[in-house]
């Protein structure tokens, strides 16, 4: 079991190209779930697309979520408030991070059994990637 990735975008094309990225160099051993737009397809974000990502990413090991701005933000928040009172809910951790980065960073370690706490701390570590 590994971590899970959920990526959440408030376009459908960028989460599934965020995610298409982070599985080619993390390999098929990770989870990696875009969560994007609406129910319809439109840009926005949809708490019925993440918590579906969410569950299916989750193989035991807990979830990190990488959201891309704003509504996607608050929408993966009031999403893990909700699990919180479900009893047999998967534990999601979100990451502050930037969105390609971080979920690059993620899946990699990730990819090396990693736990929860790890895999969100890389993908936050990923703000310094960018400083010389």
């Amino acid at each position: 079991m590994t971590v899970g990735i959920v990526l959440v975008s408030h376009s459908p094309a960028v989460a599934g190209s965020v995610a298409d990225l982070a599985a080619e160099l993390a390999g098929p051993s990770v989870a990696i779930r875009a969560a994007g737009g609406t129910d319809d397809g439109r840009f926005g974000t949809s708490i019925e697309l993440i918590s579906a990502a969410v569950r299916s990413a989750d193989s035991g090991d807990g979830v990190c979520v990488i959201m891309d701005m704003g509504s996607s933000v608050l929408t993966s928040k009031t999403l893990v408030e909700d699990l919180e009172d479900e009893a047999d809910a998967p534990v999601v951790r979100l990451a502050d991070a930037p969105f390609a980065e971080g979920a690059v960073a993620a899946a990699v370690l990730a990819s090396t059994g990693q736990d929860l706490d790890a895999v969100v701390a890389s993908a936050e570590h990923a703000w310094s990637m960018r400083k010389l």
